[in-house]
């Protein structure tokens, strides 16, 4: 019984720990909730490649660079630094996928990731080991400084994406001028 007893006890209280090793993680909730908001996605009287290209000189257009590209998807990135130890990146990914069978027209799904780095400072020490005296840790007035990623975050906000959607619209429209006037001219290109 008093066997029993301890290792009952035993059981108890390595529970407890366990228990207590898992308490340090708050509980998040879920962030997403799917509906038929258009905040990410715009149709285009354009095909997937046309699409895709006026999306390209979009980014360009604001300095972000191209860092993948086919004919149905774009990536660019741009970095800001708003304060001395913060700096921003955001991650554009543009993919686009016809709408209508013959492919005239089109889908281009836009999302934008931010990712934050703070400043790390640290300072290096070194150990001066004394015979009698024992160790003795020293202060150098060096140090190294390291961009570490802080956060990263999905942007939202739908006026952001409206201002990069009107932007591929313009793109798009100054083609179609372009196709009008070569026509008019008789297949010659301004």
């Amino acid at each position: 019984m008093l066997r029993a007893c301890k290792r009952m006890a035993a059981i108890a209280v390595a529970a407890g720990l366990a228990g207590c090793g898992t308490s340090q993680f708050k509980h998040v909730p879920v962030q997403e909730s799917f509906g038929s908001t258009e905040t990410f996605s715009r149709m285009f009287d354009a095909s997937p490649a046309q699409t895709c290209e006026a999306a390209r000189r979009a980014l360009l257009s604001q300095g972000y660079i191209a860092n993948a590209r086919t004919a149905e998807l774009i990536e660019g990135s741009k970095s800001f630094q708003p304060d001395p130890e913060l700096n921003l990146q955001v991650n554009i990914r543009v993919v686009c996928v016809p709408e209508t069978a013959d492919g005239q027209i089109s889908i281009g799904f836009v999302t934008a990731l931010q990712d934050r780095y703070a400043l790390k400072k640290s300072a290096n020490s070194a150990s001066l080991g004394v015979g009698a005296l024992g160790s003795v840790s020293l202060p150098f007035s060096s140090g190294s400084d390291s961009m570490v990623k802080v956060g990263s975050e999905t942007i939202s906000k739908s006026n952001f994406y409206d201002s990069f959607f009107g932007l591929v619209m313009r793109y798009l429209q100054q083609d179609r001028e372009a196709i009008g006037a070569a026509d008019n001219t008789g297949g010659e290109k301004p």
